[in-house]
């Protein structure tokens, strides 16, 4: 018999969407240890809970649904009025007799729904006690579509690192002018998309803040994508002339000295800036979250100006670490025309990127910019600093032991608050989509196993001591499919790793495409599939930022890579490089047997995918990945430059493009 204070716990841990076992990637359950189930119920305890409304906070649903569920005690009587306030302002009023609506279980009846309309509404519920007519609850409505954005056919792009990007006229970081000279060699060899990296804003310093999946924001972009030169009238000096062809020859992206001089030559521009409708009109509708994030640069540079040993926020004086405060809205006055330079850059990354976006399509791209939303978020940048009630404390995200990590993984970064986003009414989750969507055709939603569930592991824990936690995956997903159709573009879930059936076949009823990546498309025996095995409603690619390229991993170049970073032993290296010898050769069988020896990326355009990723290293048979995951200083993560400069991508095409066009995906 279960006594009490376990009872307690197991409800408590139920409620807040702790799971007290998971399957790890062996097969061996694992039961979540007391102590963890504690810890986290430690840091989620004092959050509000729905369990006692009549509904939810925000009440997430499809537009064919036809009924809510609203708990009421059964024995109650009396009418109750439905008011709806849609998006555009319209009020809808229904009146029920309570009695008469279907009781489903113990306090609970069925509520007739009106037609619906997609958006984001409001919903209030009144119960008539004779002479008054009081709320008995209000809601936040979000009605979305039951699938996202579909695509139709077969098609094929480009993957390219952004920064990577050579070319004779940069700064020595690849630019939005260089993804012009992209697109239109891409879309002259039949592509229908450029793949990039993320793009968010970031510290852009060497060698722990230069990942694009750790942004110091999520929501707002990097600024060293911009071309200067197109932001307004701006005379170089000598010495910056001089600095921008050392950048530009340099072997990898130098972050810290490319910003350097794009924030000098930028600051020069906006001097001569006086304004324009259009800033206005960006920057209103942005509201608090680009005010924050604003607010937050100027704060970030002028604590470093006054104390060069000072780089994170935590270490500033203890008034400006709420961003509510007094002292932070009394900083924001007296420096608001540092403020405005920050929403500036932010504006001017709209338009160049905005730019980009119609140039694809014009050029005869069907989807154009395809964008990557990051699961991680810097700890110590502008999402904690603004927005630190969305995150729990006390508490950080990982993965349980696998067998790339026998010891588990923390990555070091909080938890989302589900509760806090709900009953925000998901504003900034919706928001968090719809800024990393804009101005693309299609969104990358980077280990979207996020939606369901999350690995914590409790501070002061290691690793190896964790639990899943639940996240409301039916309303992230109704929104983001929301999202998808309004922005016309479709949704990619990363979903490498253990997934369950329940979760692919989850989004799969959403419309969200799969990811399969050549390496890991295996059957039981380790031997790869044929390309007829590969689903249709999926993207396929030869590789990610974190993985060998087709050269590399014929090579092992990734095993030696990981052997001189001293992030494997000798007698790891050993066995790697004769496990990755048998991989090779099972490769090569499978290519003699379809049909494409010696072509993986022919083999990989003739799945039936309907999306083909295709890597630009992979088109000039580079063997360095751009992340060598594990190492800081040891590699030069996220700084490599590609083999070829933006002038001579037309040497690519015409293999490119016969490639294309042999597979059916020609555009």
């Amino acid at each position: 018999m279960v006594d009490q204070s376990t009872e307690r716990r197991l409800c408590a841990a139920a409620a807040h969407g702790i799971e007290l076992s998971y399957i790890d990637i062996w097969g061996n359950p694992h039961q979540t240890p007391n102590d963890v189930v504690e810890a986290i119920l430690g840091s989620v305890s004092h959050q509000a809970s729905d369990s006692d409304r009549p509904l939810p906070s925000t009440v997430v649903i499809r537009e064919n649904d036809d009924s809510l569920v609203l708990r009421v005690p059964l024995n109650e009587s009396g009418s109750i009025k439905l008011e709806i306030q849609w998006e555009g302002g319209d009020l809808e009023n229904h009146w029920f007799w309570l009695p008469d609506l279907p009781a489903l279980e113990q306090d609970a009846r069925r509520l007739p729904l009106p037609a619906l309309r997609l958006g984001y509404h409001h919903l209030r519920i009144y119960r008539m006690r004779d002479p008054v007519l009081e709320i008995l609850v209000e809601s936040r409505f979000i009605v979305c579509p039951a699938r996202a954005l579909s695509f139709d056919g077969r098609a094929a792009g480009v993957a390219i690192s952004l920064y990577g990007l050579r070319s004779s006229r940069n700064w020595g970081c690849g630019d939005f002018t260089d993804l012009l000279a992209a697109i239109d060699s891409f879309a002259r060899a039949g592509c229908a998309f450029v793949a990039l990296n993320p793009l968010h804003a970031i510290a852009n310093r060497q060698p722990y803040n230069t990942s694009p999946y750790l942004p110091q924001c999520s929501l707002y972009r990097n600024f060293l994508y911009l071309d200067v030169e197109r932001t307004g009238p701006l005379t170089l000096t000598s010495e910056e002339v001089n600095e921008i062809k050392s950048l530009r020859d340099s072997e990898f992206v130098e972050y810290e000295r490319v910003a350097a001089l794009k924030v000098a030559a930028l600051t020069r521009v906006f001097e001569a800036f006086t304004g324009s409708p259009e800033f206005d009109a960006y920057v209103a509708e942005q509201g608090q979250n680009l005010q924050d994030f604003a607010v937050y640069c100027a704060l970030d540079a002028e604590m470093h100006r006054r104390d060069p040993n000072v780089w994170l926020w935590s270490d500033w004086p203890e008034q400006y670490r709420d961003p509510r405060s007094p002292a932070v809205s009394e900083f924001a006055r007296e420096h608001q025309r540092n403020v405005l330079f920050y929403k500036f850059l932010q504006w001017q990354i709209d338009r160049q990127l905005a730019e980009a976006q119609a140039h694809a399509l014009a050029s005869g791209m069907k989807i154009g910019l395809y964008h990557d939303l990051a699961l991680a978020t810097d700890r110590f940048g502008t999402d904690l600093w603004a927005q630190s009630s969305f995150y729990v404390q006390g508490a950080r995200v990982g993965s349980p032991p696998d067998d790339f990590s026998p010891n588990g993984q923390d990555w070091a970064f909080p938890p989302p608050n589900r509760d806090a986003h709900r009953d925000n009414g998901y504003a900034l989750f919706a928001q968090s989509i719809r800024n990393n969507a804009r101005h693309g055709g299609a969104l990358r939603i980077d280990h979207v196993m996020r939606f369901f569930r999350l690995y914590w592991i409790p501070d002061g824990m290691p690793a190896t001591k964790g639990a899943y936690v639940r996240d409301y995956s039916g309303d992230l997903l109704g929104i983001l499919a929301l999202e998808s159709v309004r922005g016309n573009f479709i949704v990619i879930g990363e979903d490498l790793g253990t997934v369950t059936g329940e979760v692919r076949e989850s989004l799969a009823k959403t419309g969200i495409l799969s990811y399969r990546l050549l390496w890991f498309q295996r059957d039981g025996a380790g031997n790869f599939l044929r390309p007829d095995q590969y689903p249709s409603q999926a993207v396929v690619s030869t590789t990610t930022h974190d993985l060998p390229t087709l050269a590399g991993f014929a090579s092992g170049r990734d095993i030696e890579a990981r052997h001189a970073a001293g992030l494997i032993d000798d007698e790891s290296y050993r066995k790697q490089g004769a496990a990755r010898q048998d991989e090779v050769a099972r490769l090569h069988s499978i290519l003699l047997a379809t049909g494409f020896s010696g072509d993986p990326l022919g083999f990989l355009l003739s799945t039936p995918c309907c999306l083909a990723v295709v890597n630009q290293e992979d088109l000039t048979g580079e063997t360095e990945q751009q992340n060598l995951p594990g190492s800081t200083w040891q590699y030069p993560n996220w700084r490599r430059k590609m083999k070829i400069s933006a002038e001579d991508f037309p040497q690519i095409e015409s293999a490119l493009a016969e490639a294309i066009s042999r597979s059916g995906r020609k555009q």
